[in-house]
């Protein structure tokens, strides 16, 4: 198994990644942005994504987006086909676009935003806290790519401040340095995890809050 920074060689895999995607994103019910073979390949091509590959075959995928103005940085497309799953693998993906998107865009927040427990966990090992969506970058092109998945409505209706998707970033000029390839105990990765939610049901609160005051 590899997992490599793509280059123009990968672009000929563009296809077979969106289909990925799209049975994943079907699967769960919940949005991945769509995105054209075209797109795809432009993000190979020019090294702003990663492959897990073995003999010659797609076990997973990842991207970068920037967004206003590279100030925000996104991990978009998180993909690992189902013959490679609850084998690390998303974790080994997510840690080495995280490190690719730090060294292409060293002073952007990289955020996401997510259902998948499992997701958050990485992300909050790797060094994310949770957010309020307001945080996050106001570049309608992203929020553009939510209209695909089932609870968009909840995201108009709501003026952009509540999902079932959890908001989550890293943020470069506040994180203090952390080894992501450090490997935690379970207790620790336990307790990181704790925290976050911890941090992330105080946040849902202070808006709750906020919006009985104002009604």
């Amino acid at each position: 198994m590899k997992i490599i920074v793509s280059d123009e060689s990968y672009v000929h895999l563009a296809s077979i990644i969106c289909d990925l995607i799209q049975d994943a994103a079907q699967k769960r019910g919940t949005g991945i942005a769509k995105r054209s073979p075209e797109y795809i390949g432009q993000k190979i091509s020019k090294g702003q994504s990663v492959l897990a590959i073995e003999n010659g075959e797609v076990a997973g995928f990842c991207y970068i987006e920037s967004w206003s103005h590279e100030k925000y940085v996104v991990n978009s497309g998180l993909i690992v086909h189902p013959d490679y799953r609850e084998k690390g693998l998303a974790k080994a993906i997510k840690t080495k676009i995280f490190e690719l998107s730090k060294k292409l865009y060293p002073e952007a927040k990289i955020f996401g935003i997510t259902t998948s427990a499992a997701v958050m966990r990485i992300n909050s090992d790797l060094g994310y806290k949770p957010v309020v969506f307001s945080e996050l970058t106001t570049d309608e092109m992203f929020w553009k790519g939510c209209q695909s998945c089932v609870n968009y409505d909840i995201l108009t209706r709501t003026n952009r401040q509540h999902c079932l998707c959890t908001g989550m970033m890293y943020d470069p000029a506040k994180q203090k340095t952390l080894d992501p390839k450090k490997k935690l105990s379970k207790q620790e990765r336990w307790n990181r995890f704790k925290d976050f939610m911890s941090g992330k049901n105080k946040k849902s609160n202070q808006l709750k809050n906020k919006d009985k005051a104002l009604s």
